[in-house]
């Protein structure tokens, strides 16, 4: 604690002694490079791993690679599930959804234990044959890393934004080496504004992200793709297609991997720590069937050894259509029953699949080049991973980063169109947001104006959350279901058009317990016209930190503010 509490002096003081106007850039530096560093370590450890287990496994007899591959991927899913299980619950899954609530509703503030056990459990599940992404992850901990690189410059705990968005763009950068691409998802999926305040800094953490992996790796991509020397016009009639299809996978993905993880988190029967070893179980069972009949192990881990192969035209066209069906099912697991991983890989390792098979099964009827089946993969990755994500530009200049191929440019478009208006009918949400929707996170983007005096005359309804979990009546049924599907503290109850009042965690659980009403508070209300000046004078009134927002007309509940909307609305100002 005190060697801590020394490098964080010595970083401080270091930080107050340079000039004030240098201090931004020197921090987005030091963020970057903590985060790319991070990044390149998190990637070597993985594929490492990978490297030699399965692909050594695989050299060797079928019965040995069963064997050697059960007890991996039981193993490691083991110790995983009790990592998360008695560390870092909210560990599972990509990292993303987590990180996105740290950035709009904690300001910013990273804890270290998550972004440590992301680290070892990241490393553990896709290393040892989980079919999940490192992208997610990196992107977590690059953030993480960088915001607890704030705290110990004396950053407050409140005003780390910045820092997250560069350690994020910083991280992702230098997992697919793709600055264009980092820049653009950080400001797609994070910030949600291209004209953000913190475009520069995202700028220059990408491009640092870049050099990092660079100079320590060398330029090493995710996967290999032969030159394109040209294409035929017969291979743009096929593109649609291709994107429709790979689409279709993504919105597959997306909804049964939210609705098998609704189940899993509801269940009963199986401890939380033994569930990944359930999705551990039938990605083997899976994965095992498709080496023994193909002689291919795409379906565990990222799937980059293979997909790189289908790239290169060394893959029989039909086995695509094998693996892609295979992947599907072994990410869904994966991801529902609670496994540390992200979803970009598997989305383009799928899309890539996708086009690869269609273009082998439409080459019996017209021939085409070997160019056109690439470009058909390369559009597929695009379109799968754009119908996930809804993030059209990052998925369009992810595979034309890591590929550098300008033929690919064409056809990468029309498969995002195609991707964006499939994910648009498919929903509103993208899959991170779907998940922070199922774990009862409602994210309230506060983009206030830029000075203090102009944020303090708008209406109180530009910062309440329009979507209140309100409590509607005092049946067991209904209070069980309120609190199993939503984290919060303090609830609105209106019962019947009767008067407001505000009921606590604390209070519903004594009613489930002892079967008695206690005494109800009444809300303090406002209504959504009113300014957040006035509003905010109301707090001092309110013992729990909430405001209620009725209708004016109806009298009926349109949103809350809660004390922590307005300081965050505040401190957003200040960054």
């Amino acid at each position: 604690m005190e060697e801590k509490a020394g490098i964080s002096q010595s970083l401080l003081s270091l930080l107050r002694s340079l000039p004030e106007n240098s201090r931004p850039l020197l921090q987005t530096i030091l963020y970057a490079l903590v985060a790319g560093s991070s990044a390149v370590g998190f990637m070597f450890l993985i594929n490492y791993a990978f490297a030699h287990t399965f692909l050594a496994f695989s050299s060797r007899s079928k019965l040995f690679f069963l064997i050697a591959s059960f007890l991996l991927v039981m193993g490691s899913s083991l110790i995983v599930g009790l990592l998360l299980y008695k560390l870092s619950p909210d560990d599972a899954g990509s990292g993303i959804p987590q990180l996105k609530a740290a950035y709009w509703k904690e300001l910013g503030y990273v804890p270290w234990r998550p972004v440590l056990v992301k680290f070892v459990a990241g490393i553990l599940s896709i290393g040892g044959g989980a079919s999940l992404g490192r992208e997610g992850p990196t992107v977590f901990i690059g953030g993480g890393m960088a915001s607890n690189v704030a705290g110990l410059m004396g950053v407050p705990i409140r005003q780390r934004r910045s820092a997250v968005v560069i350690g994020a763009s910083a991280g992702l950068a230098a997992a697919f080496n793709a600055p264009l691409a980092a820049i653009t998802f950080i400001l797609e999926e994070f910030v949600g504004d291209i004209n953000s305040r913190a475009i520069g800094r995202v700028v220059l953490a990408s491009l640092i992200g870049a050099f990092v992996v660079f100079g320590l790796i060398g330029k090493q991509p995710a996967f290999t793709l032969p030159s394109i020397e040209s294409v035929s016009w017969v291979h743009y009639l096929i593109v649609p297609v291709v994107a429709l299809f790979a689409s279709l996978a993504g919105v597959i993905f997306h909804r049964s991997t939210l609705f098998l993880r609704s189940r899993f988190k509801v269940q009963k029967v199986i401890p939380g720590w033994l569930l990944p070893c359930c999705g551990g179980f039938i990605v083997w069972t899976i994965g095992a069937v498709v080496f023994c009949t193909t002689g291919k192990v795409g379906v565990f881990g990222l799937g980059y050894h293979d997909l790189s192969s289908a790239l290169d035209n060394k893959f029989i066209w039909w086995v695509a259509g094998v693996l892609v069906i295979a992947k599907l099912l072994a990410t869904i697991f994966s991801y529902s029953s609670g496994g540390c991983g992200g979803i970009f890989s598997p989305m383009l390792f799928i899309g890539g699949m996708c086009g690869y098979f269609i273009g082998g099964l439409t080459n019996l009827w017209i021939p085409l080049e070997p160019s056109d089946r690439i470009v058909l993969s390369a559009v597929g990755m695009s379109a799968c991973l754009g119908a996930v994500v809804r993030a059209p530009l990052t998925s369009l200049l992810i595979v034309f980063e890591m590929t550098h191929q300008f033929f690919l440019v064409p056809g990468l478009m029309i498969g995002t169109i195609i991707s964006i208006i499939i994910a648009r009918i498919a929903g509103k949400t993208n899959f991170y947001d779907a998940l922070l929707l199922q774990d009862g996170h409602e994210l309230i983007r506060i983009r206030p104006p830029l000075d203090i005096q102009s944020w303090q005359n708008l209406p109180i309804s530009s910062i309440a959350n329009p979507h209140p979990v309100v409590v509607e009546d005092l049946s067991e049924g209904h209070l069980r279901k309120t609190l199993e599907n939503h984290p919060y503290n303090c609830f609105p109850i209106q019962m019947k058009n009767e008067r407001v009042g505000l009921i606590t965690r604390r209070q519903i659980e004594s009613i489930l317990a002892h079967d008695a009403v206690s005494i109800i508070p009444e809300a303090i209300t406002c209504h959504p016209d009113q300014r957040v000046l006035d509003v905010g004078n109301k707090f001092i009134e309110s013992p729990d930190g909430v405001i209620v927002v009725l209708d004016a007309q109806t009298n009926k509940i349109t949103g809350i503010v809660t004390l922590h909307d307005l300081l965050r609305a505040q401190a957003s100002i200040l960054e």
